[in-house]
């Protein structure tokens, strides 16, 4: 997979891993979402085609915002928390130590995540979307180790959970296309 693809990828995935489906940052995105089986050479493509023909027949759901709230801002008890410090933790914390280490690696490399929200970093989406800020400033070398080092830690168990919840299906489908995005890279 090329830079500019991977770098499409990520933004656009991280986006919606990070933003509800209604906000001013998803909304021009939904077109690209839906089509996204032909923005690279997938090593699966009825895989994908299939997940992105989920994708269209759940993005016009009402309950689709309120799903988002239920497996990302956590309404409740969370089916899948999207941050790595949650499956880093032996006791589930966020902000824990793997937390301040993904920090400390984000401030060595000139990056500080600022998104006006109090919570931490090492958000799925917005690991997603520090990756791609990454190869586009030509830091190649320190987007795979955040993937490697960071990410691809913890992400597994996060996506199991994701694609098994019982909450949405739009979600469970954009898990198996990042999980597939995730094994390209």
């Amino acid at each position: 997979m090329n830079k500019i693809a991977s770098i499409t990828l990520a933004k656009l995935l991280g986006a919606f891993f990070y933003y509800p489906p209604n906000s001013n940052v998803t909304a021009p995105l939904i077109q690209a979402l839906l089509h996204i089986n032909h923005l690279v050479k997938w090593p699966d493509p009825a895989f994908i085609d299939k997940q992105c023909n989920i994708l269209a027949n759940h993005m016009d759901d009402p309950e689709l915002n309120y799903q988002f709230s239920l497996l990302f801002e956590g309404q409740g008890t969370m089916p899948a928390p999207p941050w790595g410090s949650f499956y880093l933790d032996k006791e589930h914390l966020l902000l824990s130590e793997s937390q301040a280490y993904y920090r400390k690696f984000l401030q060595q490399h000139g990056l500080t995540l600022n998104t006006g929200i109090n919570e931490p970093e090492d958000q799925f989406g917005l690991m997603l979307m520090a990756y791609a800020i990454l190869l586009e400033n030509n830091n190649a070398v320190v987007a795979k180790q955040l993937i490697n080092e960071h990410l691809m830690i913890w992400s597994s168990s996060y996506l199991k959970k994701l694609k098994q919840n019982r909450v949405s299906p739009f979600y469970q489908a954009l898990a198996e296309i990042v999980d597939q995005y995730l094994q390209m890279l």
